[in-house]
């Protein structure tokens, strides 16, 4: 069976993208979230292996989803991706328990990132 992923993006474009370069290794994308909020209530439902959220989105931000998400399950695998790679957002996602940072568009260790994340 194939490891499942969330994307929460609030650009289709990257959701898309992200989605094509997935799904073209052994993952799966179960869901799709727009925004910080329902990124939380779908992580919820769905408990993916891993989610891979934005920073900059509408009702709720990826680092206030982040930590939803690791108040409800200290053990979520959850990668940020931003073009917002400020030193500020780099380490408080990763104080708030984000197993790592990709910077877009810059996706070719995704995979490997993401596999990473699963050890």
């Amino acid at each position: 069976m194939k490891n499942t992923v969330i994307i929460a993006d609030d650009s289709r474009f990257m959701r898309r993208w992200l989605k094509q370069i997935i799904e073209n290794s052994s993952y799966q994308v179960i869901a799709e979230a727009t925004t910080g909020l329902e990124a939380v209530k779908i992580y919820q439902h769905y408990h993916p292996d891993i989610i891979i959220l934005d920073i900059v989105m509408p009702k709720s931000n990826g680092l206030d989803a982040l930590k939803k998400i690791k108040e409800l399950d200290p053990q979520a695998n959850v990668i940020i991706s931003s073009s917002l790679a400020t030193h500020n957002n780099v380490t408080r996602a990763l104080q708030y328990g984000a197993k790592d940072f990709v910077v877009k568009p810059n996706f070719n260790k995704l995979i490997e990132i993401m596999n990473n994340s699963l050890k």
